[in-house]
């Protein structure tokens, strides 16, 4: 258990999962039928109600062995077809039926399915104007899971450095040795290993160097958004 990440977890990261599967459904069931219809920025194809059918479906999927190596927009996107009109409430109790079959399946597999579920409750909090569970145990697994993917995307260009108030991470070596520096909040770092800040948000951020070479290594889960994010 535990593939794919890094650093050492104090806690269960399937019982973190667990924790952000009960926090998403108590969220979703919060909101109205209008916030469930709202566009999320950070997938602006999906409605509230449509993202929260993809994490799901992706549990699923997963759960049964349906999974492609490049999780392909056709796939993301059958999960949502399939549960086209289904309610909120009954969203909900299809993922709370899935827990113990995928719970199961991360103790053999290691919990991959954490990533795409921290990542998108912030999704869904930033859509919905519900901020929240921004200094979790399980953003910060995910984030330096994250950073780690970077750092081997960044490859043979010199060090890069992301500097907040806590974190204080470079690709190799020490911060003084990186020719590149940005500098900003803890999350606002963490959202950036997840891909939700654009290339002008990044730039400003930049104390030292030019952020333009490393782009490409921060867009590792497909291309940087063009527009900001509100995420207050």
């Amino acid at each position: 258990m535990g593939e794919g990440y890094v650093g050492t977890m104090s806690q269960d990261p399937i019982a973190l999962w667990r924790g952000v599967v009960v926090r998403v459904c108590d969220l979703a069931l919060s909101l109205s039928d209008q916030e469930a219809q709202r566009y999320v920025p950070a997938c602006p194809d999906w409605t509230v109600r449509d993202l929260l059918a993809h994490m799901i479906g992706l549990g699923a999927d997963t759960a049964d062995g349906n999974e492609p190596d490049d999780h392909d927009e056709a796939w993301t996107q059958a999960q949502v077809d399939r549960r086209a009109g289904v309610p909120l409430a009954a969203l909900v109790e299809e993922w709370q039926a899935l827990v113990p079959r995928l719970s199961a399946y991360m103790t053999e597999h290691g919990p991959r399915p954490l990533n795409d579920a921290v990542i998108h409750e912030q999704d869904l909090r930033g859509a919905v104007d519900r901020p929240g569970a921004r200094e979790t145990t399980e953003l910060a697994i995910v984030r330096d899971t994250l950073l780690e993917r970077i750092a081997g995307r960044v490859g043979d260009l010199p060090p890069i450095a992301l500097c907040g108030t806590e974190l204080e991470w470079v690709s190799r070596g020490s911060v003084e040795d990186a020719e590149t520096v940005l500098e900003a909040s803890d999350f606002d770092l963490a959202r950036a290993a997840m891909c939700r800040r654009t290339p002008a948000e990044l730039r400003e951020w930049t104390v030292r160097g030019d952020v333009e070479a490393y782009l490409d290594a921060l867009a590792h889960l497909g291309p940087l958004p063009e527009a900001r994010l509100v995420e207050p």
